[in-house]
């Protein structure tokens, strides 16, 4: 009698949903600790303080107020050794050594002792196209075998393989898909996330697409930057014609989406055989005009000149730069841009890879991200971008951390919330069981993060 009872107990938690079986554990949730699909700001202020004492290196990357870091700021960050960090509802209250520590805390107050490893700020992912249905690992085996992305996509694959999932996909199956990535990516540090449409080019599918983005946005504790990039590719149905559908963009989906906020950026893939530079400055404008920052997807396969037009339409990031001219690296370095580097696609692809010293020399502020997605990099891994920006792209440690985390919150126009260790900012916080923030890099294939903090919140996985 007391097995079935407890078969019973298990088969009906089985059927309950994360959220509710956190919280079925305590008729109080602890201060500290919080489920993963229910975001912070529906906590009723639970699980928002914290004090992370005795932290054997403190990576603060502060940029002490300026929105990213250049040149050689990007090796300053700010470290700290037998450290303290105090937040309060959500933010970093305090930051210093545990010798200047001279406050007093409540009995209950609660805390964890970092001793003998690192705390940095949690990663930021700022170009992902990680809501996806299906797979491609057929096309990875054809690229094993020779065959180009280019070829792929002639013969009908690449990202239009993808839509034809997505269309036929429910919003919940999306949504449901995308929660577990969103978990896996927290485990590896990421607090932050950008994911894009893109996989439906057509009006129903994209506002399918947004729409769960947005659901998501409200009922997970990461926090997501949703971005429209219904200029993706061509639909088939259009023949390639990519002017009429331009027009669709700009004319009814465009819009539709600002007058719903439905998202915070509209992007761009800026590409020949995809959108060439004048149908991509249209749609740019446009979504500018209904409330969408710019960002484009900007010279991977050639150099078009996407680096130019983002600067000339003012775009919060331009995304790639494999292909890079100088005149595309001068006009970065005259603007505000962000040059957001993607090292996983190169490598993923075995294609070259974006001329990171080239733009960090020019005073370009460079950031790193996965551009996860099921054809070009199916990895979600920040640490795995920086191990790769580090060998292959000729970066230095301090570097790829600077770029994976205060620049890549710029790329989202985030970093003065997000992105560093600095008082008032939002307390997102990895603490990796690693003996220096460089060893985050050097080896490679594991997870070293102990425990993601969100928002003051100790994540339970």
């Amino acid at each position: 009698m007391f097995l079935r009872g407890c078969l019973l107990i298990v088969r009906l938690r089985l059927q309950m949903p994360s959220s509710f079986l956190t919280f079925q554990r305590f008729s109080k949730v602890p201060t500290g600790f919080a489920s993963l699909n229910f975001p912070a700001s529906q906590q009723g202020g639970v699980g928002l303080n914290l004090f992370i004492k005795g932290i054997s290196q403190l990576v603060t990357v502060a940029s002490n107020g300026k929105r990213t870091k250049t040149c050689s700021e990007m090796h300053e960050l700010g470290i700290l050794d037998e450290a303290g960090v105090l937040c309060l509802k959500g933010k970093i209250d305090w930051i210093g050594r545990m010798r200047e520590w001279n406050r007093s805390l409540p009995d209950a107050f609660p805390e964890i002792d970092a001793g003998g490893k690192v705390v940095m700020p949690g990663f930021v992912d700022s170009h992902t196209h990680m809501m996806f249905a299906g797979s491609r690992e057929h096309e990875f085996s054809l690229r094993s075998q020779g065959a180009t992305y280019q070829q792929i996509a002639e013969q009908g694959g690449g990202i239009l393989n993808t839509v034809q999932h997505v269309r036929v996909a429910s919003k919940r199956e999306l949504k449901k898909t995308t929660s577990r990535y969103l978990t896996d990516m927290m485990r590896h540090g990421t607090t932050t996330v950008e994911i894009k449409s893109g996989y439906g080019l057509r009006m129903d599918s994209e506002i399918k697409m947004l729409e769960a983005i947005n659901e998501l946005k409200n009922e997970e504790i990461m926090t997501i930057v949703p971005t429209f990039i219904g200029a993706h590719a061509v639909p088939p149905e259009y023949n390639g014609g990519s002017d009429v559908y331009v027009r669709k963009i700009t004319d009814e989906m465009i819009p539709y989406i600002g007058k719903k906020n439905l998202a915070a950026f509209c992007d761009v893939f800026c590409e020949k055989g995809y959108f060439e530079l004048d149908e991509a400055e249209r749609v740019l404008v446009k979504g500018k005009k209904f409330g969408m920052l710019p960002k484009i997807h900007a010279d991977e396969l050639t150099p078009l000149g996407g680096a130019q037009l983002a600067a000339k339409v003012g775009a919060v990031s331009a995304d790639h730069l494999e292909n890079v001219t100088d005149k595309g690296i001068a006009a970065l370095q005259r603007s505000d841009v962000v040059a957001t580097l993607l090292p996983g696609v190169s490598f993923f692809l075995g294609h070259g890879y974006a001329p990171a010293r080239r733009l960090i020399d020019a005073g370009v502020p460079v950031a790193i991200a996965t551009d996860f997605n099921p054809g070009s990099c199916m990895s979600y891994s920040m640490p795995m971008m920086m191990t790769i920006a580090c060998t292959q792209m000729q970066m230095t440690p301090e570097e790829a951390l600077t770029a994976s985390t205060v620049n890549a919150a710029a790329a989202l126009n985030m970093s003065s919330t997000v992105g560093s260790i600095e008082i008032g900012k939002n307390a997102d916080l990895i603490i990796a069981d690693i003996p220096d923030y460089r060893f985050m890099a050097y080896h490679f294939g594991t997870n070293h993060v102990w425990k993601t903090i969100k928002n003051g919140t100790i994540l339970e996985f």
